[in-house]
């Protein structure tokens, strides 16, 4: 599927088997268990103790003109808003453009600094998406994740473009990428190896 204007993007870090986070998520580590310490731990250590090895692929991640994520890769919060929480990413996220959360609780949009705001979807997928192309414009849409989201997007062949950062370990359970997907046909655009990360981009086929 592709927008009028752009493309819709999915762009994610997965362990060699697959999963995107591991159990056991916490706020302080949104990613679970998924081999190190930290709010990073080890999936995402090519982002951030090697970055300039991989520049390119970091400096490309925020450069959509809206975004799409779960509400569980906005925040541990869960059920009803009872708690005033404005995302992993502090006052200044990096994403700078409409980003568009998936939840089943309404809540007003919230403006941060750095030129971001949320907005709380209540109806759906398609809704979320009708909504970030408008808002993205001539730019593409990328939607971020969890592993969960963006299943349901593959599945509903709403995904042009799947980025893979594939790290080098196995976490054996938690949230996993394609879990419940129909099969796909893929044609491979780039891959890339790094030391700690290889970069795969792809173009689903209809």
């Amino acid at each position: 599927m592709t927008t009028p204007a752009g493309r819709v993007i999915c762009d994610i870090t997965i362990s060699a088997d697959g999963y995107a986070a591991g159990l056991n998520q916490t706020e302080e580590r949104p990613f679970g268990d998924d081999g190190g310490d930290g709010s990073g731990g080890l999936l995402h250590a090519w982002m951030f103790d090697t970055p300039d090895e991989n520049r390119a692929e970091i400096d490309r991640l925020n450069t959509a003109g809206a975004f799409i994520m779960g509400r569980n890769m906005f925040g541990p919060v869960r059920g009803e808003w009872d708690r005033r929480w404005n995302g992993w990413w502090g006052g200044d996220p990096p994403f700078h453009a409409p980003v568009f959360v998936l939840t089943h609780h309404p809540r007003e949009p919230q403006s941060m600094d750095g030129g971001t705001t949320y907005h709380f979807v209540t109806d759906g997928i398609t809704s979320a998406l009708a909504q970030a192309c408008a808002a993205a414009g001539d730019g593409d849409v990328t939607v971020l994740g969890g592993a969960t989201t963006i299943n349901q997007y593959l599945a509903a062949g709403l995904i042009d473009e799947l980025r893979l950062h594939i790290v080098p370990l196995t976490l054996g359970a938690g949230t996993r990428l394609f879990e419940g997907v129909p099969p796909l046909k893929l044609e491979q655009v780039t891959s890339r190896p790094a030391s700690r990360v290889t970069h795969v981009t792809y173009h689903v086929l209809p």
